[in-house]
């Protein structure tokens, strides 16, 4: 289970970011849950553009912070769960409509407060798009909502 102490399968996972939300309105899958990283994708459509006809780069910080929180919440023992504190993003090359973009999340810092993951999102010619970073707080007791 490497640093999982919760079981999911991306089906588990992806029926729950498809219910509602912005995974749902971006299309956000998760495609693996290694043992020590979460991996999705996303096909860049029209919701994701800016006016300039490539990808808003809050959309990145979305899916970074979409596997980010993921993550952290499959890395903690139940009773606990997790919020993004702080989120940054660096994004370092455009993606635009039709590409299927990668992205993979794997633990920075995982302690018993907080836990940092970082977040690579790929274009589909494998070129690093956006490195983005989330640092979350750990919460005692049910999940929020």
């Amino acid at each position: 289970m490497g640093v999982w102490k919760r079981a999911a399968t991306p089906d588990e996972v992806n029926a729950r970011l498809s219910a509602a939300g912005a995974s749902a309105v971006f299309g956000i899958r998760v495609t693996a849950i290694l043992p020590d990283s979460v991996r999705a994708e996303m096909t860049i459509g029209p919701q994701h553009l800016q006016p300039h006809g490539i990808v808003h780069g809050g959309v990145s910080v979305v899916l970074s912070e979409t596997l980010g929180t993921l993550a952290c919440i499959l890395a903690l023992p139940e009773g606990q769960h997790a919020v993004g504190i702080e989120v940054n993003a660096n994004h370092l090359a455009v993606m635009r409509p039709g590409e299927t973009v990668t992205a993979e999340c794997r633990p920075l810092h995982t302690g018993r407060r907080t836990q940092v993951w970082q977040t690579e999102i790929r274009r589909a010619d494998g070129r690093l798009a956006c490195v983005s970073r989330l640092t979350c707080a750990v919460l005692e007791g049910d999940e929020p909502g």
